[in-house]
């Protein structure tokens, strides 16, 4: 069994993994998971392995934690991954996109893959049929969209997120509405046909926190999973203790 820990902008993602099947996985905030280890570890006491990315977030006694208990992979830039990585500046790549695009050569081998990311930032990751990452794009989610429209402003109010019913807002809140989230799905759509001028047979794959509001309104046929990353993690691991 596997420990995998993911340390994100607003939670923390926790589960186990029974080789590739997930068997347990939780979100919580970090002052909880503490708590949450005790549990697991009485839970399931054939867990030998862990990984954890963002180290940096956890607090020092979580991690001593986990480092007694259990036999540690620290993900970063210098951990083996299962891809040719073509990124022109390595060291700056978030660890989230590696763990995202390891798991599309897990799950989607030899085959052209686009995997977004729709969480704090809206990630685009591309990896080629030839096992070769060559980048993607960064641009702000939905709730920093709001939250923009809100602080940078002297009369917007600050929205919880709704799928806008007509793309043509008739009061402030439905243009904001429009404006944040129709730009989200356009902005989606628009860099999906972009990459499928180039590359027809475009596997796309949308993960992140937003996944499930946004996974019916796009026109592009995708793969639709929450877990994602958490089980890109879990791979690399494998990957790297087989």
């Amino acid at each position: 069994m596997n420990l995998i820990i993911d340390v994100g902008n607003s939670f923390v993602k926790i589960a186990v993994f029974q080789e590739d099947k997930l068997i347990y996985s939780c979100k919580v905030k970090n002052d909880e998971v503490s708590k949450t280890l005790r549990n697991i570890r009485k839970e399931y006491k054939n867990i030998k392995k862990a990984i954890f990315s963002s180290v940096g977030k956890l607090r020092k006694a979580d991690v001593a934690y986990i480092q007694k208990y259990y036999d540690v992979l620290v993900l970063n830039h210098e951990t083996s991954i299962p891809f040719t990585n073509l990124y022109s500046t390595p060291k700056t790549l978030g660890i989230d996109r590696i763990a995202l695009v390891s798991g599309s050569v897990q799950q989607f081998p030899d085959k052209n893959v686009l995997i977004i990311d729709a969480g704090t930032c809206i990630t685009f990751d591309f990896i080629t049929d030839k096992n070769e990452y060559l980048g993607g794009a960064i641009s702000p989610g939905i709730r920093m969209r709001y939250k923009a429209l809100n602080h940078f402003t002297a009369n917007l109010p600050l929205l919880d997120t709704e799928m806008p019913k007509n793309i043509i807002g008739n009061a402030t809140a439905t243009s904001m509405h429009s404006g944040v989230v129709q730009g989200v799905l356009l902005e989606m759509d628009g860099a999906i046909q972009e990459y499928k001028v180039k590359y027809p047979d475009l596997t796309i794959i949308l993960t992140g926190g937003d996944a499930k509001f946004l996974s019916k309104q796009l026109k592009s046929s995708i793969f639709a999973n929450s877990n994602f990353l958490l089980e890109g993690l879990n791979f690399i691991l494998q990957y790297n203790t087989h």
